[in-house]
């Protein structure tokens, strides 16, 4: 038996990003949840800034500093 998909509610968007998101996807020719799955999913897969912002501050940890 297959796991159920989670689903994922946003409240309070205003009705001009909705048209925005909605026209987005009209050009791709997908529907508006195809194309949010889409973004979402390819979104969470890129690296997060702080992550990257706390390995610089790691590896400067590890440098010597001016003396």
């Amino acid at each position: 038996m297959q796991k159920p998909k989670n689903t994922l509610t946003i409240r309070g968007l205003d009705d001009r990003i909705i048209e925005r998101l909605k026209a987005r996807a009209r050009t791709k020719g997908r529907s508006l949840e195809a194309d949010l799955r889409d973004l979402l999913t390819h979104t969470s897969r890129q690296p997060l800034v702080l992550d990257a912002l706390a390995e610089a501050d790691r590896i400067a940890a590890m440098t010597p500093g001016d003396r």
